[in-house]
């Protein structure tokens, strides 16, 4: 089964394209649920099909369903959070506000729709799920979840949980959690396919979305420049200098994506149409223009590198070089620092701690360095 998930700034027409994808994964046989988990509900209209949380047909093949976290929140998780209350009044002796404090689990709705996608997943005959993710912030913080909670659980562990009966379900929480960032970081089954249109503050932002992803681990397959505006060949008149004047400016942007090294190999486009492409007729022939003939699950982009990569140094009184492979914008804000025996990558504000190589491990850092490419990191060994 294969995991493609689509997300983007607002209001570039991800819901439309992953909706297309779906259609012409169906259309070639294979058996495709497309759900959103963008609050704004918009899959159904894109479908032009009423959708809710249960997959419902759309078409041969293709099935549909849209989560709604905030009613998950209201149902399965305050149960569960009413009975790690009970327990950790009654059975740890905490007073009933620490207990109130402890069980308000940050980004409960994400990890819920995480949840939620996962089950759908697994429980249908699906060749290929494809996830309509919130706006560009919401899906980081989703995807981000599995590593964060962990966080949480281990300072759980320091009320010293196990002793009021609680360790068996911390454990299965944990264990669920791993099971998440499993999918997730896993090439062969799960990719990313950023949506963003042909302006420079839209494709900053789908730069920094790039590195974030690649700190995580998650890899991106492809993007795709959506509603570029359609050539108008030999007209005449101000109408067609205008839309000359645009899509030159459009050109510009994407030349420039692909020189910095973001975009290269990796893109595709899809033209703005006169009118809204709702239903599936409208969505084939926007998949017939973004795929042609190939496979919707072919994508564009090569399998990430790995995160770290060790380097011996023989000259210059030797040591090491660790390669921490990140697409970097110019202006990317770069912080490294050593915590014990992990490395505290900082990249525009987005954190990862990493461990460090065993070889690595008795060595301190002299230098470091940043290009396209990621960081460079010079290490040399106990004198």
């Amino acid at each position: 089964m294969r995991l493609l998930l689509f997300t983007g700034k607002g209001g570039v027409g991800k819901t439309t394209l992953a909706a297309a994808t779906g259609a012409a994964l169906a259309g070639r046989g294979s058996k495709t649920l497309v759900v959103s988990t963008d609050p704004a509900h918009s899959l159904g209209d894109a479908f032009g099909t009423p959708l809710g949380l249960e997959p419902a047909e759309v078409d041969s093949c293709l099935h549909g369903a849209q989560i709604d976290t905030r009613a998950l929140a209201d149902g399965s998780w305050n149960r569960v959070r009413a009975q790690l209350r009970s327990a950790l009044v009654n059975g740890a002796g905490l007073d009933s506000l620490a207990a109130e404090e402890l069980t308000v689990l940050p980004g409960v709705d994400e990890l819920l729709a995480l949840t939620e996608v996962q089950r759908l997943a697994d429980s249908g005959p699906w060749n290929t799920v494809v996830v309509d993710c919130g706006p560009t912030a919401e899906t980081l913080r989703l995807l981000a979840l599995p590593e964060a909670i962990s966080g949480y659980l281990d300072r759980m562990d320091s009320w010293k949980l196990r002793l009021s009966g609680l360790g068996k379900p911390v454990q299965r929480l944990a264990a669920h959690l791993e099971s998440l960032r499993a999918l997730l970081t896993d090439p062969e089954r799960t990719s990313v396919r950023l949506v963003l249109t042909p302006e420079r503050v839209v494709v900053a932002e789908t730069r920094r979305t790039l590195t974030a992803l690649a700190l995580r681990g998650i890899r991106v397959d492809g993007m795709i420049a959506n509603r570029l505006i359609p050539a108008p060949g030999l007209w005449r008149g101000s109408a067609a200098s205008w839309l000359r004047t645009r899509r030159r400016q459009q050109d510009d942007v994407l030349a420039e994506l692909e020189r910095s090294g973001f975009g290269e190999g990796m893109l595709r486009s899809v033209e703005h149409r006169a009118a809204e492409p709702v239903g599936l007729p409208a969505l084939r022939e926007i998949a017939d223009e973004l795929y042609g003939g190939a496979s919707p699950l072919g994508g564009t982009g090569a399998n990430l590198a790995p995160l770290l990569q060790v380097s011996r140094v023989d000259g210059d009184g030797g040591g090491y070089e660790l390669r921490v492979a990140l697409p970097l914008a110019r202006d990317s804000v770069v912080d490294l620092a050593r915590v014990d025996d992990d490395l505290a990558i900082t990249v525009d504000g987005v954190r990862r701690l990493v461990a460090l190589p065993e070889v690595l491990r008795v060595c301190h850092i002299t230098d470091a360095e940043s290009d396209s490419r990621g960081v460079l990191v010079h290490l040399r060994g106990p004198e």
